[in-house]
């Protein structure tokens, strides 16, 4: 065989291999490839902030991934439910880095505590952390129950920073003084590890660190070029996530209220009933991951029952402005928990006083419907005037709206003679001569 057809069938085997090797170098690459699973704690820590995160770091585990991490920005929030958050933390197989972002963020009182429980503590510029004096389920505290509070939270917080080796005496201080920090000032003071202007900055900073788990176990992070997969809520998490701001639940609520009461005072609308449904089903949801105080509760039906009763019973408005104080005293009553987690003063005084003013219209509008005289239906021929067609001795026709009726009377009548109607007695009109009055 000539050689020049030796080299030409040879060409398209080497090139199969070229490309067969080709392709196995780049699934090896990317399996390679650090990948990173990231969450966002943002807004209020509650019940269902636990839940996301606990599937979050589920997630990372099953795709072994390299590592989590949790992206914060919190006013704080529930004790207990930042208590589950850092348990998951720490026991979490996959690595967990802790990061307040964006710029201008916060990990303040409860998200304090989840910050300093990553394996790596980090800080975008321009965020702050701190200022964790715990609060009692919303109460005054006495001098004794607040240490005792004090007591617990620090001890809890001592060691967290002890076995992650950050500045423990400083981080009690942000319990027992409310101090808060700047990003500068927690590096400075060993609160954190990592300043970084972005997450793929972040991510450079920290490959190659070797982190001390839990555990005592040593890791060193590869984080270089990761891939970052962003953990998605599930749709009843993203609802509630959405709504658990207690100010929005509430005025969710109390907008549901409305719809509700539009339809029970006008029956037959059925578009403010449904739409009134849905809204305080949300406002409901929102409100269902967080400490209800049950007086505040009791105080918002009494006042959804007088304000129902007003519409009911002609009071001159008495119901309703007792509806309208029981609803803003059970405004600020009804979250039992920190100041963050409390309903406004401003949003319960603006909610409330348009809605009673708005059911008050109503309620106005009902009595002035009742007061009206009734210009349809049988009953409304009563007090009407007629003329009689034919002599009533006693029964008789007589005219009446344009239209012919049979009447009885107990005064004799003659035609053309006009009458009034004092009774309906089925299709039979009692009357009397009009003349006499």
């Amino acid at each position: 065989m000539p050689s020049s057809a030796k080299n030409s069938s040879s060409k398209p085997l080497w090139s199969g291999l070229l490309a067969c090797f080709f392709f196995i170098a780049l699934a090896i690459s990317a399996a390679a490839q650090p990948r990173v699973v990231a969450v966002n704690i943002d807004g209020i820590v509650h019940p269902v902030t636990v839940e996301i995160v606990t599937r979050a770091i589920e997630q990372a585990q099953s795709q072994h991934a390299d590592l989590v991490l949790i992206r914060l920005n919190t006013p704080g929030g529930l004790m207990e439910a930042s208590r589950e958050v850092v348990q998951k933390i720490v026991a979490s197989t996959v690595p967990v880095v802790t990061y307040v972002t964006p710029s201008g963020a916060r990990a303040a009182s409860a998200g304090f505590f989840i910050l300093e429980g990553g394996d790596i503590a980090a800080m975008a510029v321009g965020t702050n952390t701190g200022a964790a004096s715990p609060v009692l389920l919303g109460q005054q505290m006495d001098p004794v129950m607040r240490k005792k509070v004090e007591n617990d939270a620090t001890a809890w917080l001592r060691g967290i920073t002890s076995r992650r080796n950050r500045n423990t005496e400083l981080a009690e201080k942000a319990i027992t003084e409310a101090k808060a920090f700047s990003d500068k000032e927690a590096l400075d003071q060993h609160l954190i590890e990592v300043i970084a202007s972005s997450e793929q900055d972040l991510l450079k900073q920290i490959d190659g660190r070797e982190i001390t788990r839990w555990t005592g176990a040593k890791l060193t992070l590869k984080t270089a070029n990761a891939v970052v997969t962003n953990f998605q809520p599930s749709l009843r998490e993203r609802i509630v996530s959405a709504t658990d701001d207690p100010n929005l639940a509430f005025i969710l609520l109390v907008l549901g209220a409305l719809g509700i009461y539009v339809e029970f005072t006008s029956p037959g609308l059925i578009v403010p009933g449904v739409i009134g449904a849905i809204l305080a089903l949300l406002g409901l949801s929102g409100l269902s991951v967080l400490p209800i105080n049950w007086v505040g509760a009791a105080l918002l039906i009494l006042a959804m029952s007088l304000f129902i009763l007003e519409a009911k019973f002609a009071t001159h408005g008495i119901l309703g402005v007792s509806g309208a104080v029981c609803m803003l005293l059970g405004a600020l009553l009804l979250v039992d928990g920190p100041a963050d987690l409390r309903i406004h003063f401003s949003t319960a005084l603006s909610v409330t006083v348009p809605f009673a003013l708005i059911t008050m219209f109503l309620v106005s509008l009902v009595i002035k419907a009742r007061s009206n005289k009734v210009i349809t239906g049988v009953s409304s021929m009563l007090n009407e005037i007629g003329v009689a067609r034919t002599p009533l001795t006693p029964e008789g026709q007589i005219l009446i709206r344009g239209e012919y009726w049979n009447a009885i009377s107990s005064t004799p009548v003659d035609p053309g003679d006009h009458v009034r109607v004092t009774a309906i007695n089925g299709l039979t009109l009692t009357v009397e001569p009009w003349a006499t009055h």
